[in-house]
């Protein structure tokens, strides 16, 4: 069994005294119904599971009356020996964006208290948003699916499931946590790690760059060592979404979901990596592919990196919608999609021209996996920094290079410190940790260590009284 870290969540969660149902939404093949039912069996007496894809007959127990007592009834009508025991009975209902009422009656087995209640359902079947703009977008959570019309907001917890990050990787590689804490003690006392450790962690980073975060091909891997095996698991999950493009697309975006998906590595190739519509077909312009675009992103498959040139906070507000990168959601999808062989050459080093904007892509699949809004610097000079983030209260420059010598970008960002409001930069790379006045240097491997956590804000109580009396005092 892949051990992950939304193991933690979900306990959280059912601890959490008059917690609601909680819906766990991810990218397909992400391990969503695994961890869900892994879960349940393991804290629950009796598990009710339902697939509304492999079972669609199940659908027909939600329609019509929504209370929790009728659609008892109608499950204990469809399937023989089914027990529910309130407090003891947990109730799965997998790929429920394929009933939309099923997610309508989550509102009412909240209501009810009896019996807890986990929803799994595929970023895949999300429409978009309406009219809202792309800013707005970002912000929101996903909670729509096709067909619903009213989500029972305030009545569920949401989770949103990702493929494995490298930490995760590396436990199902058996690595024993007390190598992970040291080098957590290395990167947080910025000394360099040892030579053994230091080349056993970039052979493993070079097999999760190859492998990818998805748990089939990872499983695959583990069990046949074998990477013509992981590739043939990719073509099948890679078939899945494409299927999906067509099934849950609006009509309009159907013909060019798939183009701008598969202009990716394209994109990347180039030196300016900004996303350009002429690459995606000759010709092509923003108001043809824009909402393919958003399609991919609702739906979890691609990350977009948003250019700024301010390097300063807040960075949402100094984005600009229409000047992005765009990267796989999951590094193993971009590798797939590289054709033949790429796992071969990162396994042995000879990557070329294009490792940088593999690692580059890997460096957003861990911000990603942070739950991060991407970023980056531009000037119209040409001056660029890859990613910005904010840590400690700061905008924190990322940059992702092969070799040790200082980008010309961050040389003049380092000597004009104020000017760009930076302190600190980190750099990542194919080398150990060290620090040469603001520039830290960090392994490729290191990424997963970074610590994005929001602040927490403690605030001061306020004294009504004494503002009260303050505002006497200065009309008197």
């Amino acid at each position: 069994m892949l051990k992950r870290k939304i193991e933690d969540a979900l306990s959280q969660w059912k601890n959490t005294p008059g917690h609601k149902p909680l819906v766990i939404m991810g990218i397909r093949q992400c391990g969503k119904t695994y961890i869900s039912r892994h879960f349940a069996e393991e804290n629950y007496r009796n598990v009710v599971y339902i697939n509304f894809i492999k079972q669609p007959d199940r659908i027909g127990a939600f329609v019509g009356s929504k209370d929790v007592e009728s659609i008892l009834l109608n499950l204990s009508a469809q399937i023989e020996g089914v027990k529910f025991i309130p407090r003891e009975t947990c109730l799965i209902f997998d790929e429920i964006q394929e009933c939309p009422e099923a997610r309508t009656s989550l509102k009412f087995f909240k209501e009810d208290g009896r019996f807890d209640v986990i929803a799994t359902g595929s970023l895949l079947g999300i429409q978009g948003y309406g009219d809202e703009s792309k800013k707005q977008r970002r912000k929101m959570i996903r909670k729509e699916e096709p067909g619903i019309n009213s989500v029972p907001v305030g009545s569920e917890d949401i989770i949103e499931m990702y493929p494995l990050d490298f930490e995760e990787f590396l436990w199902a590689n058996g690595m024993n946590q007390d190598v992970i804490e040291a080098l957590r003690k290395f990167y947080t006392q910025e000394t360099p790690v040892p030579e053994g450790i230091h080349v056993a962690m970039k052979k493993y980073l070079n097999l999760y760059v190859a492998i990818g975060g998805l748990p089939a091909p990872i499983n695959t891997f583990l069990a046949t060592n074998n990477m013509n095996a992981v590739s043939h698991e990719y073509k099948g999950i890679l078939k899945e979404y494409r299927d999906d493009m067509i099934k849950y697309a609006p009509d309009k975006d159907k013909p060019h979901i798939r183009e701008c998906f598969d202009s990716i590595p394209r994109q990347l190739a180039k030196e300016n990596k900004k996303f350009q519509y002429g690459k995606v077909k000759p010709g092509g312009r923003s108001e043809t592919y824009l909402g393919s675009l958003q399609w991919l992103e609702d739906a979890g498959i691609i990350c977009r990196c948003y250019n700024t040139n301010i390097t300063g906070l807040p960075m949402e507000g100094n984005a600009k919608d229409n000047v992005f990168k765009v990267y796989t959601a999951d590094i193993g999808l971009l590798i797939e999609m590289l054709g033949p062989g790429t796992r071969a050459d990162i396994l042995q080093g000879k990557l070329g021209g294009f490792k940088g904007a593999i690692f580059e892509n890997l460096m957003a699949d861990t911000l990603h996996k942070k739950q991060q809004n991407l970023y980056y610097f531009q000037k119209d000079s040409g001056m660029e920094l890859d990613f910005l983030v904010k840590m400690k209260g700061e905008c924190v420059p990322l940059e992702v290079k092969a070799r040790t010598a200082q980008a010309k970008s961050v040389q003049t960002v380092l000597k004009h410190a104020d000017k760009y409001n930076v302190n600190h930069i980190i750099k990542f790379g194919n080398f150990n940790v060290g620090r040469e006045g603001q520039l830290l240097t960090l392994p490729n491997y290191m990424q997963f260590l970074l610590d994005l956590e929001p602040e927490e804000i403690v605030l001061e109580p306020i004294d009504a009284d004494e503002v009260n009396a303050m505002a006497r005092e200065i009309l008197r």
